[in-house]
């Protein structure tokens, strides 16, 4: 298995410079919500005054009720304590869940936006970057942004409220205490800001490393049968090991930092709260306050100390949050090398479809001084069946992605019926073009979902009526529940020769005007083969269609045949001519289609 990593267009000095201004750009996708955050912020002050509050209702309680040893003072000093208790929870309810449900609501508004923006991405960007990589920031990433928007922003928010009003009150009750408490503050934020940048470097490394977990576990599991067949068994299992201690060493070095944070900011805090009290606690014996302004103090001071240490932790998860947002606004950032043009041409297919290729090269990004077309120049015309044929690496499989513009060439062009393809928009040029590939793509879902794939809003008779031409609906009435039947992940459930027949079926459903057939009867037996060449044939009719072909049927029975090699069209014409005439077609008929 391919365990490398792809590089990360964030480096950590860039990382170190946007800290948790990274989570500035998230503000976007809050505003919609702006009542919702309102209120929020309306209940968050509520809750924190009414917290502030109860310090003053402690001291009522000490001074009118226990000290004036007074029965009626402490009954109105304890009601207003409930009073004031009730209405903190209620606050507190509102609070949580506005919170909670913008939090909820954004992300999942981050992660449609993700998905819009990775489903148009150009295919080059998916070799150069692990699917499992992406698929953890569209997951893990954003289930941290959640939890960091709906819980530990509005504890920060809260506990900056109360630290703030806290000190206000402490300096109401006592100054000189005060100014105890104050002292030791730089002694807690200092450590802070020191631990939090070691941390958010960590948890960033942390996530890029539950990212290669995933993407090792999703290869392994993607080809379980290779890894059984060669009894690689216990090699995978040593290296998924090697990759989970990376990751917990990562994941122990930033737990070791936090840890360190907090101790430190609880003695800190503690330590201030306990020299307060000593000092508080001889002024009230010299008789210089009274015992309710030092409750009230050791109240207020607790509650500064309680909201330092939110800060503190809430911080370091803030840190956290940084590197998942900076990889998520990666993502939002990157733009498709493919864009539909600001202005259509006018395309009319309604008396068919033509194709003209005139001095097409291109080379793969990934291997840029290696031409897999090269000066290719070819002319389909309506209605025709062309045949591709050529041994591997001819670049059979790239001119069908360049047809559907996958790639855009380095030089010359492909024109539909004389239009330049990138003079299309993209969804209108594929949706002219109907693929069957040599190892068709079946989706997690049913049988149903899968054909209605090639078109979406066809009814139920539809489907059943393209199954029928593709020999498929005999199969699929076996299966346990027809059409209803869930076919596993990638199609598991069916064999080769199923697989490729429901391919065939969508494609037929879809309705084309140009069919690409990617050797699309290569896993069929003979009687199948058969039928769905009859069902291909009646398909073709009025239909251009190229076919890269193994099978000397298909070959045989096309209009013209193009022979390949090493990226250039070497000849072409009847199978007849050529087989008189060209060396390396004779020898792709004696090693490919003898069998036939």
């Amino acid at each position: 298995m391919d365990k490398s990593v792809s590089p990360h267009s964030t480096n950590d000095g860039e990382k170190k410079s946007k800290g948790i201004k990274s989570l500035l750009p998230i503000a976007a996708f809050v505003k919609p919500y702006k009542v919702m955050v309102i209120l929020a912020l309306i209940a968050l002050i509520v809750t924190a005054a009414v917290a502030l509050s109860l310090g003053q209702g402690v001291k009522l309680v000490i001074d009118s009720g226990f000290v004036a040893s007074s029965t009626s003072q402490l009954n109105v000093a304890a009601m207003s304590m409930i009073a004031m208790i009730l209405l903190l929870a209620v606050g507190t309810f509102f609070r949580f869940y506005l919170m909670s449900w913008l939090g909820e609501r954004v992300v999942a508004d981050m992660r449609k936006a993700v998905l819009e923006k990775i489903v148009f991405l150009h295919p080059n960007y998916f070799e150069e970057n692990r699917s499992a990589e992406i698929t953890s920031r569209l997951t893990t990433d954003t289930t941290l942004l959640q939890s960091i928007i709906g819980s530990s922003f509005s504890m920060a928010l809260r506990s900056s409220l109360t630290l703030v009003g806290g000190l206000v009150m402490l300096f109401v009750t006592n100054l000189k205490l005060s100014l105890i408490v104050v002292a030791f503050v730089p002694l807690v934020l200092l450590p802070m800001f020191a631990f939090g940048k070691k941390v958010r470097r960590l948890a960033s490394s942390s996530q890029d490393a539950i990212a290669d977990i995933g993407t090792y576990a999703t290869e392994i599991i993607q080809n379980i049968k290779v890894v059984q067949s060669y009894t690689q068994e216990p090699a995978e299992c040593k290296a998924f090991a090697d990759e989970v201690e990376s990751a917990f060493d990562v994941a122990k070095a930033r737990i070791k930092q936090r840890a360190l944070l907090i101790a430190i900011a609880i003695f800190s805090i503690f330590g201030a709260i306990t020299v307060m009290l000593w000092v508080g606690g001889s002024d009230v014996i010299a008789g210089n306050i009274t015992a309710g302004d030092l409750a009230a103090f050791v109240f207020y001071a607790v509650m500064v100390a309680m909201s330092v240490a939110t800060i503190a932790e809430v911080y370091s998860e803030l840190q956290r949050a940084a590197g998942a947002a900076q990889r998520l606004l990666q993502l939002l950032e990157v733009k498709s090398d493919l864009l539909s043009p600001e202005h259509d041409a006018p395309l009319d297919v309604s008396l068919g479809t033509a194709i003209d290729i005139k001095q097409l090269s291109f080379s793969y990004p990934s291997r840029p001084t290696q031409l897999a077309l090269n000066q290719i120049n070819l002319t389909v015309n309506q209605g025709e069946v062309v045949a591709i044929v050529g041994p591997s690496g001819a670049g059979k499989s790239t001119l069908f992605e360049m047809l559907q513009r996958f790639y855009d060439p380095q030089q010359g062009a492909i024109t539909l019926n004389g239009i330049d393809i990138r003079s299309l928009p993209l969804a209108q040029l594929r949706k002219l073009m109907g693929l069957v590939p040599q190892n068709p793509v079946l989706f997690s879902a049913d049988v149903m979902h899968n054909i209605r794939y090639g078109k979406p809003t066809a009814s139920e008779e539809e489907v059943i009526n393209a199954a029928k031409k593709a020999h498929a609906h005999e199969f699929i009435e076996a299966l346990p529940e027809g059409y209803n039947s869930f076919l596993g992940e990638q199609g598991v459930r069916l064999s080769g020769g199923q697989k490729q027949r429901i391919a065939i079926a969508r494609a037929i459903l879809k309705d084309p005007s140009i069919l690409l057939l990617d050797e699309a009867t290569s896993a069929l037996d003979s009687e199948s083969e058969f039928h769905v060449q009859a069902a291909l044939v009646e398909l073709m009719k009025n239909r251009t269609t190229l076919i890269i072909a193994h099978r000397l049927s298909t070959v045989k029975h096309a209009d013209s045949i193009v022979v390949m090699e090493q990226g250039k069209v070497v000849n072409q014409g009847k199978h007849h001519m050529l087989i008189e005439s060209d060396p390396l077609y004779q020898r792709l008929c004696q090693l490919q289609f003898e069998g036939a």
